[in-house]
């Protein structure tokens, strides 16, 4: 083509309809490349809410690498799908590790110069997060937090009851030892007194039955069913793997947002007081590294969800959870799972899309000219 002053210009032009098979052979080419660099999707689907796993978010499950949001949001979130029982999962709801953050955050020009208080402002960043969910009528709140280049885990535990509820029963206390890692002194003090801490329950060894509680008390095998209280108590936990630190603004922040919340979703006023809405460091397995918080985060919740706690006397001691082995395994296990179901999705995908081109008019063109 000619342009202007009589040049020759390099002009692109399309190419013929009749030879759309090509663009449909690279629209495959494109489809698999992007397969590579997103492995999984989950839940796949049509389901809503599916969150991509890319290969550059495996890496973070290297040794001696943070984890990020994404493997964070990825892991709770098939946990509550696949891992427990549909009754427990029915009972919890998990906030994406972005929630805490956008409740948090510094307020921009426009929402400063509004006359709204800091607190409906917090809320109304995030009130559209729970618009599906009743939050209230679930037993137990987590909330994944990163401050700091940490992460830390925080559980609202009864956030519709207004105050405790006992439930009497009997309990079975396992004679036995749990397994599991515990610092020498306190193992040392439970040994001597005779009675260790499951879940916040005290677990009782025959040394320890005295004749005042043996009315109370039945003897079976290697059990000791005591007649005790489930307690469920209004709280919001923390859980922290490293050595103790205070988080207040954490209690404080949170308590308003349930207020606010309340108030949105039931259209009264109820107040969150620390007297009402308890707020309590709990005593869990501790890192030994710089890296593996993400990790205990995640075991947290497994174990959280695995075997509810049903005695909520503050604090919880959780020291013998599960032991440290347990979370050294927690890279590759949750590198072998997304490679597992990136193998399934996309053995689903080439069928599909194999299945496609054949029954395509343009397979023929392809084939036959």
């Amino acid at each position: 083509m000619w342009g202007r002053g009589g040049r020759s210009e390099n002009v692109w032009e399309p190419p013929d309809v009749d030879n759309c098979w090509c663009r449909y052979v690279v629209s495959l080419l494109v489809m698999f490349f992007l397969i590579l660099l997103r492995l999984i999707q989950f839940p796949p689907p049509p389901s809503k809410g599916g969150i991509a796993v890319t290969t550059e978010d495996l890496e973070c499950l290297d040794n001696g690498q943070f984890l990020n949001d994404v493997i964070i949001d990825f892991y709770l979130k098939y946990l509550l799908l696949e891992r427990v029982p549909q009754d427990v999962a029915d009972r919890a709801h998990v906030f994406s590790s972005f929630f805490y953050k956008q409740l948090t955050r510094r307020d921009n020009a426009s929402e400063d110069s509004t006359s709204v208080s800091a607190q409906r402002r917090r809320h109304q960043r995030v009130k559209t997060w729970t618009r599906h969910v009743d939050i209230f009528q679930k037993d137990f709140l987590f909330v994944p937090v990163n401050q700091e280049a940490h992460w830390y885990l925080v559980v609202i535990c009864f956030p519709g009851l207004e105050e405790p509820q006992c439930e009497e029963g009997s309990s079975p206390a396992s004679l036995r030892g749990t397994g599991g890692e515990k610092p020498d002194e306190a193992q040392a003090e439970e040994e001597a007194s005779g009675s260790k801490k499951l879940n916040g329950i005290s677990e009782v060894t025959p040394e320890s039955i005295s004749t005042d509680n043996q009315d109370k008390l039945t003897v079976t095998g290697m059990y000791v069913y005591m007649h005790i209280s489930s307690l469920r108590r209004p709280c919001i936990l923390i859980m922290n793997s490293l050595k103790f630190s205070l988080h207040e603004r954490v209690f404080k922040l949170l308590r308003e947002y349930l207020q606010s919340e309340w108030e949105l979703r039931r259209g009264s006023v109820r107040e969150f007081s620390s007297e009402q809405m308890r707020g309590s460091h709990c005593k869990v397995p501790l890192q030994d590294n710089s890296s593996d918080c993400g990790l205990y985060l995640l075991q947290y919740v497994e174990s959280f969800l695995q075997d509810p706690v049903v005695h909520f006397e503050l604090p919880l001691c959780l020291e013998r959870w599960f032991p440290r082995q347990q979370v050294r395994r927690k890279r590759d296990e949750i590198r072998d799972l997304v490679l597992h179901l990136s193998t399934i999705s996309n053995l689903f995908t080439f069928v599909f899309t194999h299945t496609c081109m054949l029954t395509s008019p343009y397979f023929e063109v392809l084939s036959f000219g």
